[in-house]
């Protein structure tokens, strides 16, 4: 299978990064996905700044009065946001001498800072290269050593674990805090008597504006890079044709601003809606976000599948979240016994999708009215999705295959020897199994390294965890295949069990049982474990590669 031509986008405007680490680093020609532009939405200029498009432009719009950052201390409106960006861009260029191109390191958790920082860092031709508050030293090293980054942008209270890295990377030669009222060294003092002005940095359509890392599902990262233009096309896709957001939205959510599903949903999205964000002091519980969405009129919410099934018990005891509108889930699988728990808890029809950080965001979903049961979605406008055989032919329809994307955004990992497996012929490989049906439905199935044969069978993990999740006493489960002399593997199940309840052989049994009653009995797991916990990433997904290593 190979991409077909696509219509050719506008002349390449020169390049504005005068560092070219990351241009040099890019795949090979060869080895890039075909970026497709073939909708009147998709059609940018030659020369492209996303910040000026979202922010800059804002006030044009109508909106630069509006509520762009909300906080339990602080509202911020575009145009004060705006000059605060524009003062953070000229320390960072004039103080300290970064010249487009340059990457910044970004840690921070969800925050009115952080966002102002990372639109400062892109706003400026800079390379944004945001990472989750939770790494430790050694991981943070291993972003430093490949992106190469000069300064750091850090909230106070994550600065440590940075510190410790830089004295083993020296490359990273410049700290600046945030967040640190009343310190002499915050950003925001440093900040304050800078010009509120800043023009943006004529950088190319192309230029890169961000590398994000894989959030480390399978063990070792890989820095995807996007660019100004695959930036704006993804606002002009999914949040156009699938979210609709409205100017009076209130955004909340819990992934990071450091995952793209983050930085799309809680800072992109909205921006390109004339909407705003409400960030929290702190990290959510299920409980303190279900109350804080009530109390601030939240009306979309982004979050993964497993905080939804903990947050629907709060949200029925409110009563629902009256001014809650939207709820998108993404970042792992969404079981239909989670979409359905929801759905009892508030009235609200889940918006499910998948996405990729190689692809930046999300390209198969479905709005609330046009849901099928156990389907993800269909392909979003400006994008083709396909399933396919191993040789990349197109199966029919009902098939399992893997699935393969083509659209305006695509991977180019950073020097990175994995970027001839993602991409081939042209078209992306985001390594999921799945099912096509006749109307353009796609079902989800599993990770291609999730799919379970046994004794000649294909079983699906989520599919299995599904059906587990339907029983009252789990209240978290991941399913693998595990060796077996016998069937070559079995479906071995972790379960989480609700309090009260014991782990035990008559657990085990029911369990089984369960399985057995509910999906085809082959797929029941011959093994169950129980755990106190589940090994999970920042975002929330599930790391099975973690229960396979310990099964193996």
């Amino acid at each position: 299978m190979t991409a077909s031509t696509p219509p050719a986008a506008a002349p390449g405007a020169p390049s504005a990064q005068t560092d070219r680490f990351v241009h040099e680093r890019m795949p090979p020609r060869a080895q890039w996905p075909v970026f497709r532009y073939d909708r009147p939405e998709l059609q940018f200029p030659a020369q492209l700044n996303l910040v000026e498009v979202l922010l800059d432009q804002a006030p044009a719009r109508g909106w630069g009065g509006r509520p762009l950052f909300r906080s339990a201390a602080l509202t911020l409106s575009y145009a004060e946001a705006a000059e605060r960006v524009n003062r953070i861009a000229r320390v960072l260029t004039e103080d300290f001498g970064l010249v487009p191109g340059n990457r910044v390191l970004l840690r921070g958790g969800n925050s009115i800072g952080m966002a102002l920082c990372w639109l400062a860092v892109v706003k400026a031709g800079l390379v944004a290269v945001a990472t989750m508050p939770l790494l430790r030293a050694r991981e943070l090293g291993d972003i430093i050593d490949k992106a190469r980054p000069e300064l750091a942008l850090c909230d106070a209270a994550l600065l440590a674990e940075l510190e410790a890295a830089q004295r083993e990377h020296p490359v990273l030669r410049h700290i600046l805090r945030f967040n640190a009222p009343g310190d002499a060294r915050d950003l925001g003092q440093i900040c304050a008597h800078k010009p509120a002005h800043f023009a943006a940095c004529p950088t190319a359509a192309d230029d890169i504006a961000l590398l994000a890392f894989t959030s480390g599902t399978t063990g070792r990262p890989k820095a995807a890079m996007h660019s100004h233009r695959d930036v704006l096309a993804a606002c002009e896709c999914w949040p156009r044709h699938v979210l609709r957001a409205r100017p009076e939205d209130i955004v909340m959510g819990s992934p990071p601003l450091a995952f793209t599903f983050g930085l799309g949903g809680l800072l992109l999205f909205p921006m390109w809606a004339g909407a705003s964000v409400y960030y929290p002091d702190g990290p959510y519980t299920p409980e303190a976000m279900v109350r804080l969405m009530a109390e601030v009129g939240a009306n979309i919410c982004y979050t993964a599948p497993t905080f939804y099934r903990q947050m629907a018990p709060h949200a029925r005891a409110l009563g629902g979240l009256g001014a809650l509108r939207i709820s998108v889930s993404a970042g792992e699988a969404l079981p239909d016994a989670t979409r359905t728990l929801w759905r009892e808890a508030t009235g609200i029809e889940m918006t499910d999708g998948i996405g990729a950080t190689e692809m930046f965001h999300i390209f198969i979903s479905s709005a609330p009215e046009a849901v099928r049961r156990g389907a993800i979605g269909r392909v979003v406008p400006g994008y083709e999705a396909r399933v396919v055989d191993d040789e990349g032919r197109e199966l029919p329809r009902g098939r399992v295959g893997k699935l393969a994307v083509i659209g305006p955004t695509g991977c180019r990992y950073l020097d990175d020897e994995r970027q001839r497996n993602y991409v081939k012929t042209g078209w992306n490989y985001p390594g999921d199994a799945f099912v096509q049906d006749e109307d353009g439905y796609f079902f989800y199935q599993a990770r291609d390294d999730d799919m379970i044969i046994t004794a000649g069978y294909n079983v699906g993990a989520p599919e299995v965890e599904d059906a587990l999740l339907r029983h009252p006493a789990v209240a978290e489960c991941g399913v693998i295949g595990a060796p077996d002399e016998e069937r070559g593997m079995i479906v071995k199940a972790f379960v989480v069990l609700k309090p009260g309840h014991a782990g035990d052989a008559d657990m085990v049994r029911a369990l089984q049982e369960h399985v057995k009653a509910s999906i085809a009995p082959y797929k029941y797991p011959r093994a169950i474990e129980f755990r106190d916990q589940l090994p999970r990433t920042e975002t929330g997904k599930l790391q099975r590669f973690r229960l396979r290593q310990e099964a193996a």
